[in-house]
């Protein structure tokens, strides 16, 4: 795939930076962004992201500039766009001591949701594209991805353990309305008695209760909800596209009430932002029929760093200054540490003080009393393809 040009393209004028280059034309004093970069809020409408700047590995940087001639003006609002992707393989393996998983699944690429401060974003990079606005309008659905799963989970020697699906991008996202890739999976991993342990931030999990009662029958599901605030002017703003608040509550409830294994994820603290709700959450999840909860604090990788604090700018620059000497104390300096033990919990004194607050808070509302582990006995691997049959 070609490098990206920012889009949407337009009859004015692109100027070319080195990828390190800025420019400062009205930029928030000491900020380093620029104004000229940020696409017209009318064409971003209902986006996270305020740019498209470009990633990582391209030598050049491309910035809209009006010619005089209205161009920018002319221009269409970012639609989304589809490719299909066909992997070679759909499970994916890490040995990070920091994750209670080895493998997960991400039916997608890129998410519709739009959640600004996604840590997910910078893998757009991998493809050519912005971790910016392409992020959120520039998906991939991965063709094939149930037959693949079915060929890996049939392999000689495969030894079953949960897979994590939702830790990169949503499974559930709008894309999945039509594409229905997380339900294909999921019917072969029910057919397989294999465990699956699910996070969204959508609704439309609720459309998939019938597999997932069967599933949780048998020790084999759970679904964590992540509930970033109750405040639903800020959930619009920091992830346009994803259920309101009060949604994924309701999700929570049906979950439970269909016997689902629910679970709440305050996710991602953001200092100064939604760190004052954290009780609040617990107290309405835990109400909704969540049992098991978790957190983690802001992360800030790569280009994230830039796209959350052009975002801060935007909505609340009277805080970007605290908000960032918040994250900069947890981080050793850094607006981002990727050491294991520190990445998902951060270190000092605010990132102390959160995670005390948050066990109490938990202990208090009666949250991890018990942790459920779900099993791993009942695998069956599916036919191998080609296989002969067996001589009786």
């Amino acid at each position: 795939m070609q490098a990206n040009p920012m889009r949407p393209s337009s009859p004015a004028v692109l100027a070319l930076l080195p990828r390190n280059g800025r420019m400062n034309i009205g930029a928030h004093q000491g900020s380093g962004f620029s104004e000229s970069t940020r696409v017209a809020p009318n064409l971003r409408r209902g986006r996270g992201a305020l740019t498209n700047r470009g990633g990582r590995y391209e030598h050049e940087a491309r910035e809209s500039v009006d010619d005089g001639w209205g161009g920018l003006e002319a221009l269409e609002a970012l639609r989304t766009e589809v490719t299909i992707e066909r992997p070679k393989s759909i499970i994916a393996r890490n040995d990070s001591p920091d994750l209670s998983f080895d493998r997960s699944i991400n039916p997608y690429r890129g998410c519709e949701h739009g959640c600004v401060y996604c840590f997910a974003r910078p893998t757009h990079a991998y493809m050519g594209l912005s971790p910016g606005l392409d992020f959120e309008t520039r998906l991939f659905v991965k063709d094939g991805a149930p037959a693949l799963l079915e060929r890996e989970l049939a392999a000689r020697g495969y030894a079953p353990k949960t897979i994590a699906i939702g830790t990169n991008t949503d499974p559930y996202q709008p894309l999945e309305r039509r594409h229905r890739v997380m339900r294909s999976v999921l019917e072969v991993l029910e057919r397989a008695n294999h465990p699956v342990g699910i996070v969204t931030k959508s609704h439309l999990v609720t459309r998939d209760i019938d597999i997932l009662a069967r599933m949780a029958r048998r020790g084999l599901v759970k679904v964590a909800l992540s509930v970033t605030t109750l405040d639903r002017k800020l959930a619009r703003l920091m992830e346009p596209r994803a259920a309101s608040p009060e949604r994924r509550l309701d999700a929570i409830r049906q979950l439970s009430e269909a016997g689902i294994p629910a679970s709440v994820m305050v996710a991602p603290i953001i200092p100064a932002v939604n760190d004052a709700e954290i009780e609040a959450i617990l107290t309405r999840a835990h109400a909704m029929g969540a049992r098991e909860a978790g957190y983690v604090m802001l992360r800030l990788p790569l280009e994230v760093r830039d796209l959350f604090g052009e975002w801060l700018l935007e909505h609340f620059p009277d805080k970007h200054n605290h908000v960032m000497s918040l994250v900069r104390a947890m981080r050793d300096g850094k607006a981002y540490d990727a050491a294991f033990g520190k990445r998902m919990t951060g270190s000092g004194p605010y990132a102390w003080m959160i995670g005390r607050r948050f066990e109490t808070a938990s202990a208090r509302i009666g949250f991890n009393q018990t942790r459920l582990k779900l099993r791993t006995d009942l695998f069956t691997a599916p036919e191998r393809q080609g296989a002969q049959l067996a001589l009786f």
